[in-house]
């Protein structure tokens, strides 16, 4: 996403105009940036994005923003305004989390809290004084940025609502229990942090897969230039290995282009004159030359970039439970506690010290520290239990959106299939010997000796075959050249075979009409064809020259199968009442075969784009919350779109960052596991937050009634945070054979 930060002494367009923000790293942050700047004059619109760290701002039609005002107004609530002409990718790759502000004090506090527990069992007459410390120590930045966002008008904020919990807290000498909420606070602040800085990270990742330079051609010479530079209309040539630097169509040559960057297809697709090519795919065998027609800001990768940055900005985490609930409970409760500790000795002879020591119990009752460890050791336990089993979700909110999904987009190669085409057919050619064990082992035999050293996954498919199916060593070839866009050729034991694709058959030799219907029943089925032939040449008429001809003598059929388990994975699905959807960038041909075959339904010729409007396109229908799996680059759009990305963990680097989610054991099975996983742990969390109300709620009105008094109120508290504690330790048990 194309981003300018204006100078200081500049004022910002009415435009929409992005700015980098640092240290912005979850929702909260997001809201307090935008109820900030909505407050300056003139201002339109404000859109904050702690996962891309940046703030979108719309001025007023005619109106303009002093940069200076912006700036301020960010500074004061803590966070930095950064120089977009800085590059912060490298400093954040390097900066650890112990090196940030947040994870310092993690450190601090949790130093702090370690050392008071033992003083209090080596001094005891200490008493609460190192908690207090503790407390204090990690609850000053706290305090900070609450009094910093209430200045700007926002008053109800997580920050606001744990100082007057930690600080309760101290006042009714629960100093120990202040120390702990104190520091697990700190602790979430931080993880968030880091969570944030690894999908910034994910997104700059993918302008790797663009090569910095590129071989522009002018007057039939080729120099070297800058891929960014290059302009619609220009033309680049392309070596054999070469990355293209740009979106295309092919002028002059063919080639072999493996695609899989773009549409995660595994198995490269020919490509000759007339045809479009894409930034970022691998041309592995001919020179070709290519005309530009997209800029370099607007080609196939700068697109899925924008895609992914859109997506994952547009989808804001999940605000967390504690932070929703205290914009209604806390002002209620303070204003409750007001009521008792005032009206009853104005109203009646109650003395004052009865009144307030009913208030102070009723915020001890109030005081949400049950609800503050207790949720998030629920949820620590389900992404225990998870990663246990080779289940990485990251973070919580993720863990309960997994749990509400009714249907999965899932990627065919590398998340349904195995990401790589195996053999499936070998055949004979010849009359009368189609299944013939010996010819065909014999077909397999030449055709391992024409691939031998080659890269090609049809090459490397072959010759693992052969390994597997002979294990002996196959003859050498000689005068072995690549027929650039057709295929291979060499001479085998004194004989001159050649293996090609069906689509350049014909410029080779004429074929029945049975092998015609043959090659057209097992592309059908989503097959590539390698058809082996060998040529020679007739002996002619007495005084006369021979002819050459050509002799088909087998053909090899290929295709990326099925994983073994993706059925049985599929299957456990349906019984969790999840839609899944197959969503690919092959053929449509070969989806529809595995689709079939595993009988889910599907569709094929997706780009990335594509793949991500269909997940938006069923989010509009309200067809319930979405899931999308995937492996490849090709997949980070529609990964970010969806409530929930699953990336398979043979993925790249990109699809894992970009996802929520990751199955670290590849194996389909896992997406239900992950689910009925969310479902257990979020009926553990909505058991514990109604026994820890339900305890507040019934003490709340003993403790005003002046039923119950402060040490059964410190009672009530501890129990209901040690019980529902144990219920959330209680999920550690959870077996996954309870799926379905």
């Amino acid at each position: 996403m194309s981003t300018t930060t204006p100078a200081k002494t500049s004022a910002v367009s009415p435009s929409p105009t992005t700015l980098r923000v640092q240290g912005m790293d979850c929702g909260g942050c997001e809201r307090k940036v935008e109820a900030a700047l909505n407050r300056l004059n003139h201002v339109e619109h404000v859109s904050a994005s702690s996962v891309t760290g940046s703030v979108r701002l719309t001025a007023l039609p005619g109106k303009t923003l002093p940069h200076s005002d912006i700036e301020s107004t960010i500074t004061a609530l803590g966070y930095q305004v950064i120089d977009e002409s800085v590059n912060t990718t490298e400093s954040e790759k390097s900066s650890s989390w112990w090196q940030s502000p947040k994870g310092r004090l993690v450190i601090v506090s949790g130093v702090l809290l370690a050392l008071a527990w033992g003083l209090k069992f080596a001094w005891p007459t200490l008493g609460s004084w190192p908690f207090i410390a503790a407390t204090v120590v990690g609850l000053v930045p706290v305090i900070q940025r609450a009094w910093q966002a209430l200045k700007m008008g926002n008053p109800f904020t997580i920050e606001m609502l744990m100082s007057i919990a930690a600080l309760g807290a101290l006042a009714i000498n629960a100093a120990a229990e202040a120390a702990v909420v104190v520091f697990l606070f700190a602790v979430g602040e931080m993880l968030e942090g880091v969570a944030a800085a690894q999908a910034r990270r994910s997104i700059s990742a993918l302008s790797k897969l663009t090569p910095s330079t590129a071989r522009l051609m002018e007057q039939g010479e080729a120099r070297e230039v800058a891929a960014a530079s290059l302009v619609p209309g220009q033309r680049v040539q392309v070596r054999p290995g070469d990355r293209l630097p740009c979106d295309g169509q092919i002028i002059a040559g063919h080639s072999s282009i493996d695609e899989s960057p773009v549409n995660g297809e595994s198995v490269p697709r020919e490509r000759s004159e007339g045809e479009s090519v894409f930034a970022g795919t691998v041309n592995l065998d001919g020179v070709l030359e290519v005309e530009v027609t997209r800029s370099a800001e607007n080609n196939t990768i700068a697109r899925v970039i924008k895609l992914v940055e859109e997506a994952q900005a547009a989808k804001a985490p999940v605000a967390r439970f504690i932070d929703r609930f205290a914009f209604y409970y806390m002002p209620a409760v303070v204003g409750v506690a007001l009521l008792v500790a005032i009206v009853p000795p104005l109203v009646s002879t109650m003395l004052w010290s009865e009144s307030i020591y009913r208030a102070l119990a009723l915020l001890l009752i109030a005081c949400p520290c049950a609800l503050v460890i207790s949720t998030p050791a629920a949820i620590a336990a389900g992404l225990s239990v998870g990663a246990r089993n080779g289940l990485l979700m990251k973070g919580g909110a993720v863990l309960e959106q997994l749990g509400k999904l009714k249907r999965v987009a899932l990627d065919k190669t590398g998340t349904l299939t195995a990401g790589k085409p195996t053999v499936t057919d070998v055949e004979s050619l010849e009359a009368g010997s189609r299944l013939d064990k010996s010819r065909c082992a014999e077909i397999v035999r030449l055709a391992a000796a024409l691939e031998q050293g080659s890269s090609h996954p049809l090459a490397v498919a072959i010759s693992d075959y052969y390994d597997r199916q002979e294990g002996a060593s196959v003859p050498t070839v000689q005068g072995a050249r690549a027929l650039a866009g057709q295929g291979v050729a060499g001479h085998v034991e004194g004989r001159e075979l050649m293996l090609v694709s069906p689509r350049y058959l014909q410029s080779f030799t004429q074929h029945t009409g049975e092998i015609k219907a043959r090659i057209a029943a097992l592309e059908a089925q989503g097959k590539s064809l390698a058809i082996l032939l060998e040529r020679g040449i007739e002996r002619g008429i007495e005084g006369e020259d021979g002819i050459e001809s050509e002799r088909l003598l087998g053909l090899i059929a290929l295709r990326d199968e099925p994983r073994e388990d993706a059925r049985e994975g599929l299957q456990a699905l349906e019984r969790l009442g999840v839609q899944a959807v197959m969503l690919s960038g092959d053929n449509a041909r070969t989806v529809a075969a595995i689709g079939e075959q595993l009988g889910i339904e599907a569709e094929g010729e997706l780009m990335p784009e594509d793949k991500a409007q269909r997940v938006r396109e069923w989010q509009a229908q309200g067809l319930g919350p979405v899931g999308k799996v995937g492996d490849g680059i090709n997949d980070a759009p529609a990964l970010a779109a969806a409530e929930v990305g699953i990336a398979m963990g043979s993925g790249t680097d990109v699809a894992l960052e970009t996802a929520d989610a990751a199955l670290l054991k590849n194996r389909v099975g896992g997406i239900a596991e992950m689910i009925a996983l969310s479902r257990a742990t979020m009926r553990n969390v909505k058991t514990n937050v109604a026994l820890a109300l339900g305890f507040k709620a019934l003490f709340l009105v003993s403790t005003v009634l002046g039923i119950t008094g402060m040490w059964v109120a410190v009672m009530a508290d501890t129990g209901a945070t040690v019980l529902v504690t144990l219920n959330a330790l209680y999920l550690l048990r959870y077996r996954f054979n309870e799926i379905g």
